[in-house]
């Protein structure tokens, strides 16, 4: 997804990002399982106030540049500093040069131009991150319905990645939601046959209402009921199964979880082909544990990766139908 790409390594305390050295930014505003890009300056300077000095000062405002090059389409207006005494007076006087020296208006909350700093990862300096985007790319723009519980896109897309997902593929996706795993599977090539099922008229509603957005409505079939009825197996056996079990804070009870990923596991099982392949978002992990180890006759876990989500650090499994 980035030509040119080189230096690919981990950030020193840090599980959620990496840093990479790239020829051309554009292609970045193009990437699926990337929360959001940050353009990466480092400073050899002892406190914030330094970086307002004639040596450092024009870096971050390239940066800036840079950000609104990118966005000439949406143009950026805003920008919002984060930082540990944000509202101190070095960073409100960093925040009157930006904006004098940029023409962004700056703001405290939301921002058009994310910029962050941090004391550094890999030195005894700062750090300065720009970000590139005017919104976060998880932040799709078919998303015209909200949910409580939906799924980070990003995170999504990875889940699809994981399958390799072939134009011969039939998807199911139980407790569909509003429809994201749905959507991202769909955008990342054609399907045989697609699925959603779940028991909540109003999760439905907002699943037709983004699968519209997306241009995506003529390619899915929506069935309203719990996954164990008969009936949304139909267009069945299914290669391919996407699931997000409520975690049991904003949907769903943590009493009811257990029997609730139980049943999902065998219920795909049923409705799976010999070789179905199996991925399940679940915050969950003592339960989902204990219903793998029940149901190791099957499916088999092929591979386990912790995200982040909202505060949370869910894990996606990867799973392998057994015959």
């Amino acid at each position: 997804m980035l030509p040119g790409v080189r230096k690919v390594r981990a950030v020193p305390g840090r599980e959620d990002a990496v840093l990479c050295s790239v020829t051309d930014l554009r292609p970045v505003l193009s990437l699926r399982t990337v929360v959001a890009p940050f353009l990466a300056l480092s400073f050899e300077v002892p406190r914030p106030k330094s970086l307002s000095s004639g040596e450092h000062f024009p870096r971050i405002v390239d940066s800036i540049a840079q950000a609104k090059q990118l966005n000439r389409a949406d143009p950026l207006r805003t920008f919002r500093i984060e930082a540990a005494g944000s509202d101190s007076p070095v960073f409100r006087r960093l925040a009157d040069q930006l904006a004098a020296a940029t023409g962004l208006v700056p703001v405290t909350t939301d921002g058009d131009c994310v910029i962050r700093f941090r004391r550094s990862v890999e030195g005894t300096g700062w750090d300065v991150l720009v970000r590139l985007t005017k919104r976060p790319l998880s932040t799709r723009t078919w998303r015209s319905q909200g949910h409580p519980a939906a799924v980070n896109a990003t995170i999504a897309a990875a889940m699809v990645r994981l399958t390799e997902p072939a134009a011969t593929d039939r998807v199911a996706n139980p407790m569909c939601g509003s429809g994201t795993l749905l959507i991202e599977r769909l955008l990342a090539g054609p399907a045989a046959a697609a699925v959603g099922v779940d028991v909540d008229p109003a999760a439905l509603d907002a699943c037709a209402g983004n699968l519209a957005s997306a241009g995506l409505t003529d390619r899915v079939r929506l069935c309203r009921g719990d996954i164990t009825d008969a009936g949304w197996e139909e267009g069945g056996p299914f290669d391919v199964l996407l699931a997000d079990p409520p975690w049991g804070d904003k949907t769903g009870r943590h009493e009811t979880n257990e029997a609730l990923h139980e049943s999902l596991l065998r219920r795909a099982s049923e409705v799976g082909t010999d070789n179905a392949r199996m991925v399940v978002l679940t915050h969950e992990i003592a339960i989902m544990q204990r219903c793998l180890r029940r149901a190791r006759d099957l499916w088999e876990i092929h591979a386990e990766t912790r995200v982040f989500a909202k505060g949370h650090h869910p894990r996606i499994y990867l799973l392998g139908r057994k015959p």
